[in-house]
């Protein structure tokens, strides 16, 4: 049964909760997009070429580095090709991005998530997910699976160094 103030401002407890979890979702999207243009800043800060939202084979990877272009020339090596997803938490939502961009083998999601346990991580390793994750949050993960675990300039860094390779 619901309240007073609920029966008078909604119709059934159903309509209150349908128009609560609108607005939970409408917030949902709202940190994700700011992910996305954090992300897409700190990335145009180091100079990296990258592109978002590009549809490679039925996929749309949140991000690709170098390139759309890049990813569909055979004759562009594959570990040059990066494909980072962006998750504000990951909980079962990374598995999403091992199906994107099936060309890369080792993807990277950038998640904010306070911590995840160690069977998950081990799940994400066996996967080829590599998490990167703000220093800041590096203690709050399981301290057998840190090493994993890439800060972003760590990220930034080995994209760079596979990039200016030859």
């Amino acid at each position: 049964m619901c309240g007073p103030l609920v029966s008078k401002l909604f119709a059934s407890i159903d309509e209150f909760l349908a128009i609560a979890q609108s607005i939970l979702q409408r917030r949902k999207a709202r940190a994700g997009r700011s992910l996305e243009h954090h992300v897409e800043y700190l990335l145009g800060l180091a100079s990296l070429p990258f592109e978002t939202q590009v549809e490679v084979d039925g996929t749309k990877p949140d991000i690709l580095i170098p390139s759309k272009r890049a990813y569909l020339d055979p004759s562009w090596p594959v570990d040059r090709l990066f494909v980072l997803g962006l998750k504000t938490t990951c909980k079962d939502r990374w598995r999403q991005v091992t199906q994107e961009a099936p060309r890369i083998s080792q993807k990277h999601i950038l998640t904010l998530q306070n911590g995840i346990s160690a069977p998950q991580m081990e799940q994400m390793r066996i996967s080829h997910v590599t998490l990167v994750v703000p220093k800041s949050l590096h203690e709050m993960y399981p301290p057998e699976s840190r090493n994993q675990v890439l800060q972003v300039d760590q990220f930034i860094g080995q994209v760079k160094s596979k990039l200016s390779s030859d």
